[in-house]
């Protein structure tokens, strides 16, 4: 790679868009993290799928057309996973199993029906050097939201999670809180797909925090700790993916994954290698 990589406008706006989404996507993993929903974040990043192949197929292939699908798709597996466990005797887990399976087989069916097999790779797996300036500001102003609205609700979205009793007592509307939360995962996911992929999106949305997480024990440093560590992470496998020549989203991921295996043996309080010399404290001695 020589200087001339950040004179190219396309990977100027890869630098930015992996920075924005990032940040976004690691300051929510700290709700992730603290929520330990992983799994049914995991479950609606599969629904995004279906509603990919199903945007394409009703209004052509286009980026408008494949996020909304994605964004419609998701909320309805979210939200109808809610409506089954409320309504029935099925818990919500259960139900978003059952609902994500279901959608992504659609998905894996509807693809044999999509001609653009090859342009779809970049949803499913990423494809962030690829990104217009519509879809840069499209990432900048979700980006914006989520953490506008995270930062603002910060407090009644922590009451509703660890204290729902002393929140309602507060005049909190818990249950909004939740779906509002759910809602922002959401759209962090549909905002990520371009850079990592609906197939890799859990990563960008667990591992930021989860490897702070390691380090500290403080909401608010969770939250930020793990959004600059998602920007930094992304805009360094940007670079790094340039150099090998290998998908970015795959490496964003596979960094993200390397710094929290780092974290998990090294950190000075939480890691396992620091728990073991603790078991055995006359190692240290000898």
């Amino acid at each position: 790679m020589s200087f001339d990589f950040f004179g190219h406008a396309f990977n100027q706006k890869a630098l930015l868009a992996g920075a924005l989404i990032g940040f976004a996507n690691g300051y929510l993993s700290g709700y992730v993290v603290l929520r330990k929903s992983a799994l049914m974040v995991g479950s609606l990043s599969h629904a995004l799928l279906p509603g990919i192949a199903v945007g394409i197929m009703v209004a052509g292939f286009t980026a408008l057309s494949a996020f909304v699908g994605a964004l419609v798709a998701a909320l309805m597996v979210g939200l109808g996973a809610v409506l089954v466990s409320r309504t029935s005797r099925i818990d919500g887990n259960t139900a978003l199993a059952i609902l994500y399976t279901s959608a992504f087989s659609a998905g894996v069916i509807l693809l044999d029906r999509i001609p653009e097999r090859v342009d779809l790779d970049d949803w499913l797996f990423g494809n962030i050097l690829g990104l217009s300036d519509g879809d840069l500001w499209a990432a900048f102003m979700i980006s914006a939201l989520v953490l506008g609205v995270l930062t603002l609700c910060q407090r009644p979205l922590l009451l509703s999670l660890f204290e729902p009793s002393v929140a309602a007592s507060q005049g909190v509307p818990v249950r909004t809180m939740l779906y509002l939360l759910m809602g922002l995962t959401i759209l962090a996911l549909v905002t990520s797909l371009q850079a990592v992929g609906c197939v890799l999106s859990l990563g960008l949305l667990v591992a930021p925090a989860a490897t702070v997480y390691q380090f500290a024990n403080s909401p608010r440093l969770l939250f930020w700790g793990g959004g600059v560590l998602g920007a930094l992470t992304a805009v360094a496998a940007v670079i790094l993916s340039n150099l090998l020549d290998v998908r970015t989203g795959a490496v964003i991921v596979l960094l993200l994954g390397l710094e929290f295996l780092t974290a998990y043996l090294l950190s000075p309080k939480y890691g396992i290698l620091t728990s073991l010399r603790n078991r055995h404290p006359h190692h240290r001695n000898a």
